[in-house]
C-alpha cells in the first residue's frame, strides 16, 4: 500500500487529499497539520472549511484510507509521497517587503522532512510558491548527507472556491513538473498514476519544473487581469451611459475571448489572485523586467481604485458624509458559495467606510462573527499566517455589529451595500426592508445581484457597478481621488 502524506490541512491540503482517498482505495492518505484545533475540527462533524460536497467525500473515506493527524514527523517518514500545502504569504517586512512570497513555512517543512526521512521520497510542492523555489527546497534536501534521494515535483493547484470538489473530480488538467532526469521523470510518472485513477490521461500534463511553477502565477495573472479590465470598462460605462453586462456580454461572445470572468464587480478577492500577481511582480524586477513588473502591477492597481471608487460613491451619494449614518453590510465573503474572506473587498470597502465613522452591520450567511472582526483588525498581509502566530488585536471598533439576519442588519439602515453575490439577496423582500429604512434609502450593489429598475420602482435610490447612474447619483464626483 502506497503512503501519501500531506504537510497542511487547509483549504488546498484537506480537499485534494480527501479526494485523492476517494478514488484510490488502495492508498492510505494522511493529512497533517501543527494545529491541533484545525485537525480536531477535520475529525469532527464540523469540518474547518466550508465547501459544497466536501463533507461527503471526507465522510466516504475518513477511517478508511483518510486520517487527519497532527503527529506531522511519524507520518511524513513513513510516507513514500509527500505533498508540501502550507501558507506562502506575502512577506510584511525585509527584502522584498509587500510583494515576495514569505518561504519560511515552505523552509520549515523541507528541513523536518529532511530530518526525519529514513527512506527515498517523492516531494511535490502544492502551494503556490515563486518559480525556482524546487530548487532551494532541493538544496536543503540534498544535503542532508543521509544517502537519502528525494525528487522535487511542482503540482500546482488550480482550485476555485466554492466549486473546489468539482474542481477536484473533473479538473480543466493537472500539471506535474519534474527534473529531466531519469530519477525526475520517474518521480512524474509515479504521481502521474495516481491522478490517472479518475482523470483521463491527456489533461495529465509533464512539463519542466520552472514551467509548472510559473503556469500558476501566470494563470492567476490572467484571470485577475480579466476582472481588472471589466472593473475599468466599468468606470467608463457610468461615465457614458453604457451598461457594463451589455458590454461584457458583447466582448465575452468573441469566442477568442469567451465570456467568464467579466463581471463587473466592487473587485476581486480570494487567496490567490493578488498576492501571485505581487509575487510575479517580484519576480520580474528581480530578474530586471521593470516593465513587464509594471504592466502586471497595474491589474493590482485597478482593483484597489475600483474598491475606493466604490466607497466614494457611497459617501458622495450620502450627503457626502456618512458619520454615525447605519449602513448594512450584505456579504462579507469574497464570492458566494464558500466562508473564505481571504482578500475579500469587503475588508476595504468596510475600513472605508469606517474611515468615515459610518456605524455598520453585516450580515454574511458563512461567516463568523469571530471571522469577521478578525479580518477588520488585522494588518494587511497578516491573514495568510497560521492563526496561532499573528499577534491578537484589540477588539474591532465599537462601530461594527454582526447580525444573522439580512432584515436585523437592513433595520433603521441608511444604505445598504451588497458585497457578495450570495443568491439568498436576490430574493429578500425588498419593499419590507425599505419600510424599516431611514429615508432616502440606498442601495450600493457590488456585486450586480438586485433589479435595480425594480427597487427604484419601490422607492430605492440605486448605484450598480458599471451600469447606468440613477439620476440622484449623476451629478456627483464619480472618481475617487487617486491612490
Amino acid at each position: 500500500m502506497v503512503k501519501i502524506c500531506c504537510i497542511g490541512a487547509g483549504y488546498v491540503g484537506g480537499p485534494t487529499m480527501a479526494m485523492i482517498a476517494l478514488k484510490c482505495p488502495e492508498i492510505e492518505v494522511v493529512v497533517v497539520d501543527i494545529s491541533v484545533a484545525r485537525i480536531t475540527a477535520w475529525n469532527s462533524d464540523r469540518l474547518p472549511i466550508f465547501e459544497p460536497g466536501l463533507d461527503d467525500v471526507v465522510k466516504a473515506c475518513r477511517g478508511r484510507n483518510l486520517f487527519f493527524s497532527s503527529e506531522v514527523e511519524k507520518h511524513v517518514a513513513e510516507a513514500e509521497i509527500v505533498f508540501v500545502s502550507v501558507n506562502t504569504p506575502t512577506k510584511t517586512r525585509g527584502l522584498g517587503a509587500g510583494k515576495a512570497a514569505d518561504l519560511t513555512y515552505w523552509e520549515s517543512a523541507a528541513r523536518m522532512i529532511a530530518d526525519v526521512s529514513k527512506s527515498d521520497k517523492i516531494v511535490v510542492e502544492k502551494s503556490t510558491v515563486p518559480v525556482k523555489t524546487a530548487e532551494a527546497i532541493e538544496k536543503i534536501l540534498t544535503h542532508n548527507n543521509k544517502g537519502i534521494h528525494f525528487q522535487i515535483l511542482s503540482n500546482p493547484e488550480f482550485l476555485a472556491e466554492g466549486t473546489a470538489i468539482e474542481d477536484l473530480m473533473r479538473p480543466d488538467r493537472v500539471l506535474i513538473g519534474g527534473r529531466e532526469t531519469a530519477e525526475g521523470q520517474k518521480a512524474v510518472s509515479a504521481l502521474a498514476a495516481v491522478y490517472a485513477h479518475w482523470i483521463p490521461q491527456d489533461r495529465i500534463i509533464t512539463m519542466n519544473l520552472w514551467s509548472a511553477e510559473l503556469s500558476k502565477l501566470a494563470a492567476n495573472a490572467f484571470l485577475a487581469q480579466r476582472i481588472s479590465s471589466v472593473n475599468a470598462m466599468s468606470a467608463l460605462c457610468e461615465t457614458t451611459g453604457a451598461d457594463v453586462s451589455e458590454v461584457a456580454y458583447a466582448v465575452g461572445k468573441d469566442s477568442r475571448i469567451g465570456p467568464r470572468f467579466l463581471n463587473a464587480s466592487v473587485g476581486f478577492g480570494g487567496s490567490c489572485f493578488q498576492k501571485d500577481i505581487l509575487n510575479l511582480v517580484y519576480i520580474c524586477e528581480c530578474n530586471g523586467l521593470a516593465e513587464v513588473a509594471h504592466y502586471w502591477k497595474q491589474v493590482v492597481h485597478i482593483n484597489d481604485y475600483q474598491k475606493s471608487r466604490f466607497v466614494n460613491r457611497v459617501v458622495s451619494s450620502m450627503f457626502n458624509t456618512v458619520s454615525g449614518k447605519k449602513i448594512a453590510i450584505l456579504g462579507f465573503a469574497f464570492k458566494k458559495d464558500t466562508g473564505d474572506t481571504r482578500e475579500t473587498a469587503a475588508i476595504d470597502v468596510c475600513h472605508g467606510l469606517l474611515g468615515d465613522k459610518a456605524q455598520l452591520s453585516i450580515y454574511d450567511p458563512q461567516v463568523t462573527e469571530d471571522q469577521i472582526r478578525r479580518d477588520l483588525a488585522m494588518n494587511k498581509f497578516d491573514w495568510d499566517h497560521p492563526q496561532h502566530l499573528v499577534p491578537s488585536s484589540p477588539t474591532a471598533s465599537k462601530q461594527v455589529k454582526v447580525v444573522w439576519d439580512a432584515y436585523e442588519a437592513t433595520r433603521n439602515a441608511h444604505g445598504i451595500c451588497i458585497l457578495t453575490e450570495w443568491d439568498e439577496f436576490k430574493s429578500l423582500d425588498y419593499s419590507k426592508i425599505y419600510e424599516n429604512m431611514e429615508k432616502p434609502a440606498f442601495v450600493f450593489d457590488g456585486r450586480n445581484v438586485v433589479n435595480a429598475e425594480e427597487l427604484r420602482k419601490i422607492g430605492f435610490i440605486v448605484y450598480s457597478v458599471g451600469k447606468p447612474l440613477d439620476p440622484w447619483i449623476k451629478d456627483l464626483p464619480a472618481a475617487a481621488p487617486s491612490i
